[in-house]
């Protein structure tokens, strides 16, 4: 689709909210002036209903029973039945751009998303935004509802944070851009209080991040931090890493889905003020367990001692990219 916009358009077409058993038909064509709330009482849903049409309760079985060919996947989202049923309901609420109106959570998963357009403005109530496996880039902070909470951006490829950080929404709790191409040391200075008054929880794993010294100064200034998540950085390979982290974040509750106990705090104290002991190196030991595909070294070993027979030697070259 390219855009966010065009993705929430085969969304809607794929829920199919003004087709039969929802929206308005002849089924329900005498409800069409009604303008019922979703949470009507529930005697609604038992009140006459003129021949040849079919009563709330009948819609909502045909939505809600699995052998029902208008049933949708068991794996489905919450919201999407949520839609699905106040599309019957009460079809005017999603009626047209009213639909914007409704949704607080919006997830495109996978859907080939390059853009976040500022089509998104028009979701006036728009709370969570999951963007995650798509092909995004960069993110135009003025293109975000004021009313986000929670932005997921993981499996993308978003490598600098500067057009984020223009004017992101101020009540932003979950920020996730894990498995993405953030590489410092230009962009530590976007995690600050300064863009993220109110976050709680950050995801910057499987990055390419390496400056844990600078990292942490930035952080620290995130008052309200308390899910951290650095795995999969080079920087996690410092000795010192977790460590270094616990005792400098002291609001920090869970660092790499791991929680933060008293005891591991207090093992660590004092390691914020050695900062010396950070080095920025690090050793891997590789292991070769087979090779495949060579000649075995031994059938060469049993040539007589002055033979006259060629002599045959084999050299390797083994390459590691890091």
């Amino acid at each position: 689709p390219g855009s966010v916009s065009a993705a929430f358009q085969e969304y809607l077409k794929h829920l199919g909210l003004q087709d039969f058993p929802c929206g308005f038909g002849s089924w329900n064509k005498s409800r069409l002036n009604a303008r019922r709330s979703p949470w009507a009482e529930p005697a609604g849903l038992e009140e006459d209903v003129p021949p040849g049409e079919e009563t709330p309760e009948a819609l909502l079985e045909l939505l809600r029973d699995q052998h029902s060919p208008w049933a949708l996947p068991p794996d489905c989202s919450p919201q999407d039945r949520l839609l699905r049923e106040v599309a019957v309901l009460a079809p005017e609420l999603l009626h047209g751009s009213r639909v914007f109106q409704v949704v607080k959570s919006l997830r495109i998963l996978d859907k080939g998303v390059e853009e976040v357009d500022e089509g998104l403005l028009r979701f006036q109530q728009l709370e969570e935004l999951i963007l995650s496996a798509n092909h995004i880039s960069r993110v135009n902070s003025a293109h975000l509802p004021r009313t986000l909470k929670v932005l997921e951006l993981c499996c993308n490829a978003v490598d600098d944070l500067q057009d984020l950080c223009a004017r992101p929404p101020p009540g932003l709790q979950h920020l996730g851009l894990g498995y993405n191409q953030l590489c410092g040391p230009s962009q530590e200075k976007h995690l600050t209080m300064d863009f993220w008054p109110n976050l709680v929880s950050l995801d910057l794993s499987f990055n390419s991040l390496t400056d844990l010294l600078e990292l942490v100064s930035q952080l620290s200034t995130l008052k309200n931090l308390h899910i951290l998540v650095l795995q999969g950085n080079p920087l996690a390979l410092i000795p010192t890493y977790r460590g270094f982290l616990v005792d400098s974040l002291p609001k920090l509750s869970v660092l790499d889905d791991v929680h933060i106990g008293p005891e591991e705090r207090q093992q660590f104290h004092g390691l914020a003020r050695q900062p010396e002991l950070i080095r920025s190196e690090a050793q891997v030991v590789v292991s070769i367990g087979e090779m495949k595909g060579l000649p075995n070294p031994e059938d060469f070993q049993q040539l007589e001692v002055g033979s006259e027979g060629p002599v045959i030697t084999y050299s390797y070259c083994v390459t590691y990219e890091f």
